[in-house]
Protein backbone atom coordinates (compact mmCIF):
# COMPACT_ATOMS: atom_id res chain seq x y z
CA UNK A 1 0.00 0.00 0.00
CA UNK A 2 1.59 3.45 -1.14
CA UNK A 3 1.39 6.25 0.96
CA UNK A 4 1.19 6.95 4.55
CA UNK A 5 -1.46 5.60 7.08
CA UNK A 6 -3.95 7.91 7.66
CA UNK A 7 -5.61 7.08 11.24
CA UNK A 8 -4.91 5.00 13.80
CA UNK A 9 -3.49 1.35 12.99
CA UNK A 10 -2.52 2.21 9.61
CA UNK A 11 -6.49 2.47 8.59
CA UNK A 12 -6.57 4.57 5.29
CA UNK A 13 -10.47 6.21 4.25
CA UNK A 14 -11.87 3.82 1.76
CA UNK A 15 -12.95 7.08 -0.76
CA UNK A 16 -8.78 7.29 -0.32
CA UNK A 17 -8.47 4.12 -1.73
CA UNK A 18 -11.11 4.05 -4.34
CA UNK A 19 -9.80 7.29 -6.02
CA UNK A 20 -6.30 5.93 -6.36
CA UNK A 21 -7.71 2.78 -7.98
CA UNK A 22 -10.15 4.82 -10.15
CA UNK A 23 -8.47 8.06 -11.09
CA UNK A 24 -6.08 6.47 -13.37
CA UNK A 25 -8.78 4.40 -15.16
CA UNK A 26 -11.18 7.56 -15.20
CA UNK A 27 -7.97 9.48 -17.26
CA UNK A 28 -7.50 6.33 -19.73
CA UNK A 29 -10.51 6.28 -20.84
CA UNK A 30 -12.30 9.43 -20.56
CA UNK A 31 -9.65 11.84 -19.84
CA UNK A 32 -11.25 12.39 -16.60
CA UNK A 33 -10.76 12.81 -12.37
CA UNK A 34 -13.05 11.63 -9.93
CA UNK A 35 -12.00 14.70 -8.09
CA UNK A 36 -13.44 16.44 -11.06
CA UNK A 37 -16.90 14.33 -10.94
CA UNK A 38 -17.26 14.40 -7.12
CA UNK A 39 -17.01 18.45 -7.01
CA UNK A 40 -19.21 18.91 -10.29
CA UNK A 41 -22.03 20.23 -7.46
CA UNK A 42 -19.47 22.90 -6.05
CA UNK A 43 -18.69 23.77 -9.63
CA UNK A 44 -21.57 24.29 -11.75
CA UNK A 45 -24.07 24.48 -8.72
CA UNK A 46 -27.26 22.57 -6.94
CA UNK A 47 -29.82 23.64 -9.78
CA UNK A 48 -27.82 22.03 -12.81
CA UNK A 49 -25.85 19.25 -10.96
CA UNK A 50 -28.79 17.79 -9.84
CA UNK A 51 -29.76 16.66 -13.92
CA UNK A 52 -26.65 16.50 -14.97
CA UNK A 53 -22.71 14.69 -14.67
CA UNK A 54 -19.48 15.13 -16.62
CA UNK A 55 -18.97 12.27 -19.12
CA UNK A 56 -15.56 12.47 -20.27
CA UNK A 57 -12.98 15.36 -21.85
CA UNK A 58 -11.84 15.05 -25.26
CA UNK A 59 -8.46 16.28 -25.91
CA UNK A 60 -7.50 17.49 -29.33
CA UNK A 61 -4.98 15.03 -30.96
CA UNK A 62 -1.25 16.59 -31.37
CA UNK A 63 0.41 15.34 -34.12
CA UNK A 64 3.83 16.29 -32.09
CA UNK A 65 5.48 17.44 -28.88
CA UNK A 66 5.86 20.92 -31.55
CA UNK A 67 2.38 21.37 -31.56
CA UNK A 68 0.50 23.86 -29.85
CA UNK A 69 -1.63 23.33 -26.66
CA UNK A 70 -5.26 23.17 -27.15
CA UNK A 71 -8.00 23.13 -24.91
CA UNK A 72 -10.32 19.80 -24.68
CA UNK A 73 -14.05 19.58 -24.86
CA UNK A 74 -15.96 18.44 -21.86
CA UNK A 75 -18.80 16.11 -22.48
CA UNK A 76 -21.69 17.06 -20.09
CA UNK A 77 -24.78 14.65 -19.97
CA UNK A 78 -27.97 16.33 -19.51
CA UNK A 79 -31.63 15.61 -18.92
CA UNK A 80 -34.19 17.95 -20.10
CA UNK A 81 -33.97 21.69 -18.70
CA UNK A 82 -30.69 21.40 -17.36
CA UNK A 83 -29.12 21.05 -20.62
CA UNK A 84 -31.16 24.47 -21.46
CA UNK A 85 -29.27 26.11 -18.34
CA UNK A 86 -26.10 24.65 -18.87
CA UNK A 87 -25.63 25.67 -22.27
CA UNK A 88 -26.65 29.53 -21.23
CA UNK A 89 -23.82 29.24 -18.48
CA UNK A 90 -21.61 27.40 -20.56
CA UNK A 91 -18.87 30.18 -20.00
CA UNK A 92 -19.46 30.76 -16.94
CA UNK A 93 -19.09 26.72 -16.21
CA UNK A 94 -15.92 26.72 -18.69
CA UNK A 95 -14.18 29.36 -16.07
CA UNK A 96 -14.75 27.53 -13.14
CA UNK A 97 -13.56 23.87 -14.75
CA UNK A 98 -10.89 25.57 -15.66
CA UNK A 99 -10.08 26.81 -12.09
CA UNK A 100 -11.27 23.65 -10.43
CA UNK A 101 -8.54 22.23 -12.85
CA UNK A 102 -5.96 24.95 -11.87
CA UNK A 103 -5.06 25.69 -15.94
CA UNK A 104 -7.19 26.39 -19.10
CA UNK A 105 -7.76 22.81 -20.07
CA UNK A 106 -11.54 22.97 -21.45
CA UNK A 107 -12.19 25.27 -24.31
CA UNK A 108 -15.79 24.01 -25.29
CA UNK A 109 -18.58 22.04 -23.56
CA UNK A 110 -20.46 19.38 -25.84
CA UNK A 111 -23.93 18.54 -24.49
CA UNK A 112 -25.46 15.45 -24.83
CA UNK A 113 -29.02 15.33 -23.82
CA UNK A 114 -29.28 11.83 -22.62
CA UNK A 115 -31.25 10.15 -19.28
CA UNK A 116 -28.71 10.81 -16.20
CA UNK A 117 -28.78 8.37 -13.64
CA UNK A 118 -28.35 9.99 -10.53
CA UNK A 119 -28.75 8.24 -6.84
CA UNK A 120 -32.34 9.13 -5.18
CA UNK A 121 -32.46 9.74 -1.51
CA UNK A 122 -33.58 6.73 0.47
CA UNK A 123 -36.74 7.22 1.99
CA UNK A 124 -36.78 6.28 5.67
CA UNK A 125 -38.63 2.65 6.28
CA UNK A 126 -39.78 3.21 9.40
CA UNK A 127 -39.84 1.39 12.14
CA UNK A 128 -39.78 -2.61 11.95
CA UNK A 129 -42.29 -4.54 12.97
CA UNK A 130 -41.54 -7.56 15.38
CA UNK A 131 -43.46 -10.52 16.17
CA UNK A 132 -44.27 -10.77 19.88
CA UNK A 133 -41.72 -13.20 20.87
CA UNK A 134 -39.05 -11.00 19.36
CA UNK A 135 -40.65 -7.38 21.02
CA UNK A 136 -40.55 -9.68 24.34
CA UNK A 137 -36.96 -10.51 23.80
CA UNK A 138 -36.02 -7.02 23.00
CA UNK A 139 -37.62 -5.80 26.03
CA UNK A 140 -36.03 -8.44 28.50
CA UNK A 141 -32.87 -7.42 26.88
CA UNK A 142 -33.32 -3.60 27.86
CA UNK A 143 -35.28 -3.95 30.83
CA UNK A 144 -32.14 -2.86 33.33
CA UNK A 145 -31.59 0.43 31.90
CA UNK A 146 -32.58 2.64 34.36
CA UNK A 147 -32.66 6.04 31.69
CA UNK A 148 -36.02 5.71 29.66
CA UNK A 149 -34.43 7.43 26.76
CA UNK A 150 -31.40 5.30 26.32
CA UNK A 151 -33.70 2.48 26.42
CA UNK A 152 -36.04 3.32 24.09
CA UNK A 153 -33.14 4.11 21.83
CA UNK A 154 -31.99 0.80 21.73
CA UNK A 155 -35.33 -0.59 21.51
CA UNK A 156 -35.44 1.29 18.25
CA UNK A 157 -31.79 0.48 17.24
CA UNK A 158 -32.64 -3.59 18.32
CA UNK A 159 -35.78 -3.36 16.52
CA UNK A 160 -33.89 -1.91 13.35
CA UNK A 161 -31.49 -4.62 13.18
CA UNK A 162 -33.39 -7.37 13.93
CA UNK A 163 -35.76 -6.20 11.24
CA UNK A 164 -32.62 -5.99 8.67
CA UNK A 165 -31.64 -9.48 9.78
CA UNK A 166 -35.25 -10.95 8.58
CA UNK A 167 -35.73 -8.40 5.53
CA UNK A 168 -32.07 -9.84 4.25
CA UNK A 169 -32.93 -13.35 5.49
Amino acid sequence: MAGKPKGPWGAQPVADLATRILDPVLKKRAGISVALIQSWEEIVGERIASASRPEKIVWPRRMSEDDPFEPATLIVACEGMAALALQHETGEVIARVNGFLGFSAVGRIRILQKPVALERPRRPRGPAKLDGRQEAHLKSVTAKIEDDGLRASLERLGAEVIGAKRRSA
